[in-house]
Formats: C-alpha cells, sequence, structure tokens
C-alpha cells in the first residue's frame, strides 16, 4: 500500500487510458461438496491433529484460471467492438477489488470486509478488467447484512475489529499465508490448526446458504490437501511439497513457511492432548537449517504438558 499509494483508487493512474472498470465474480466452492458443508468444515477444528486448508486454496491457482478467463472475455469483446485498450486483474496488483466489485452491483461489502451476494454468499473470486472504454455504470446493491454479527463473533483472534475494519496483523489468513515473519507469541494459540488462510468468518456467514459450486475442475479438491493429519504434511520434504501444490496458490508461501504453520498447529495439537508421534515428528526438525522452522518447532515442543510423578 506504501507502494502505490492512491494508485488503487485511482484505475487510470494504475493504467493510463482507463475510462470504466469491467468487474467479474467467479464461484469456487468445489462441486463435490456436500449439503451442510458449513458444519462439516468446523467439525474439523475439533480434530487437533487434522491439517485444514482453507477451501479456496484446495484446487488450482486462483490467480491462474480467472486471468485467463478473463483474458477470453476481453478477446470477445474486442471481436464485437473492435480494437480496445486493457488490461485485467486478479488479487495481482493495487486495486481495490472489494471496492470496485460493490461500487458496480457485485454485492455488497460484508461486516468481514468481503463482498456478500444474496445469490452466492461469499465464496467466490473477484477478477477485473481495466478498459478505455465508456461504459454505462452497473447500479451498487444494498446492504443486507442487518443486526447480524456472526462473523465478527466467530473470528478466532477477533481480528475484525468493527464493521467493515479488520486488522490484518491478528487475521489468520494473514498470518499463515502473507506474514513472512515469526508469527506473534499470543496469536499461536488462537491458530489451532488451521496451516493456510481461515473460513470461520464465511462458514458462520447465513448467506453461504447460497453459495455455488463450481462447475470448474479447477477448484476440484486435490486428496493430498484434505483429510490429512499434521504428521503427514509436516514430513513433506521441499521437493515433495512443490510437487503437491504445484498449480496451487500454496506453492508461493514456500516449504520453510509450510513447515512454520504446521509446527503451530502440532504445537496446539499437542497442548490439547500429548502425542507421543506428534512430538517425535516435531523433534525430527528440531535442528532444521531454518531459524524460523526451527523457532516454531521449539515452541511446539514446549507446548506438550509435562508430566510429573512423586515416588
Amino acid at each position: 500500500m506504501a507502494s502505490h499509494g492512491l494508485k488503487r483508487a485511482r484505475p487510470a493512474e494504475l493504467v493510463p487510458g482507463t475510462v470504466s472498470v469491467i468487474t467479474a465474480r467467479m464461484d469456487y466452492l468445489p462441486k463435490t461438496v456436500p449439503p451442510g458443508w458449513q458444519a462439516l468444515e468446523f467439525e474439523r477444528l475439533t480434530r487437533p491433529d487434522e491439517a485444514i486448508v482453507s477451501m479456496y486454496a484446495r484446487g488450482r491457482d486462483y490467480h491462474k484460471v480467472l486471468r485467463s478467463r478473463l483474458q477470453k472475455l476481453a478477446d470477445r469483446i474486442g471481436e464485437s467492438v473492435g480494437e480496445f485498450g486493457h488490461r485485467a486483474f486478479t488479487d495481482s496488483a493495487p486495486v481495490l477489488e472489494c471496492e470496485l466489485a460493490s461500487r458496480s452491483g457485485q454485492g455488497w461489502r460484508g461486516k468481514h470486509t468481503l463482498v456478500l451476494n444474496r445469490d452466492s454468499g461469499s465464496m467466490f473470486f473477484l477478477g477485473e478488467i481495466y478498459v478505455d472504454l465508456a461504459l454505462e455504470p452497473t447500479p451498487p446493491t444494498t446492504g443486507h447484512c442487518g443486526s447480524c454479527t456472526a462473523c465478527m463473533d466467530v473470528c478466532p483472534t477477533q481480528a475484525i475489529v468493527g464493521e467493515r475494519q479488520v486488522d490484518a496483523r491478528r487475521c489468520i489468513s494473514y498470518l499463515t499465508i502473507e506474514h513472512s515473519g515469526a508469527i506473534p507469541l499470543e496469536l499461536r494459540p488462537l491458530i489451532g490448526n488451521r496451516i493456510y488462510g481461515c473460513d470461520d468468518c464465511q462458514l458462520i456467514c447465513p448467506w453461504n446458504k447460497f453459495a455455488q459450486r463450481s462447475s470448474l475442475p479447477d477448484f476440484d479438491v486435490r486428496p493430498a490437501l484434505v483429510d490429512r493429519s499434521l504428521i503427514q504434511l509436516f514430513a513433506w520434504e521441499e521437493a515433495e511439497f512443490l510437487r503437491h501444490t504445484e498449480g496451487s496458490p500454496i506453492r508461493r508461501i514456500g516449504h520453510e513457511r509450510w513447515l512454520r504453520n504446521i509446527a503451530v498447529a502440532m504445537g496446539n495439537a499437542l497442548a490439547k492432548s500429548p502425542d507421543d508421534d506428534i512430538r517425535r515428528a516435531l523433534q525430527a526438525r528440531a535442528d532444521h537449517p531454518s531459524e524460523l522452522v526451527r523457532e516454531h518447532v521449539g515452541w511446539a515442543l514446549a507446548q506438550s504438558p509435562v508430566a510429573l510423578a512423586v515416588g
């Protein structure tokens, strides 16, 4: 934000010649998700030795999928209107995606700051095409959150500090994906077994009973990322991590942060119940070359209750 300043709010400064912005959304809920999927996802949180990856990241990298489809849309527009200036974005530049989407009628900003749609909830990705065409604006929609504060109440770290205000420094998605350093000590126990992202504010939202399943095979769940134990994923060496995350948004955090995140989750599992298998898995990484990994492994091992006996 500091680097790009007001370019985020002034499309013509980011892409000179921009007159209008076409916004798009694309559902990502896997087509195999069963009814009552929200309850099933919350259930995962009660199994501390299970690794939880955010639902959007269980398939192919949405950046690749949506950007490709936006370009195809731009090509089709060009077939109708002739050559025109354009540039497509998908969470890849200083673009105020949620604000543009809400102003153009894709939905309204929920209290968790995400865009909500009456027919699709919030389980969708956003993309934009900046164009040099003067287009008739689509009117914005009205908000329909009412007095509901479910998303604010459920947030494990209380990162939603006010309506439509998120403190990213406390957000589990930020901490496990964007943050490159050590995870703050006071927040580690609150992360639970979430190793990449967090869906809680979306799972609890009543509007997501209308979330639409995607027909695209791109968002089919990768078996290696679901219903797996923390021990299984912590055992991946870097080559295995790269193989399982090829074409996945997870790859961008790298193996080091992957181990960091899982170590925190393993420490939280140990705090709930002593587990020799988890302890041994952590000890096997205790001398890892990365100082970041070593520190989080040491913290995790320290969470195991010490049994005292008097003879």
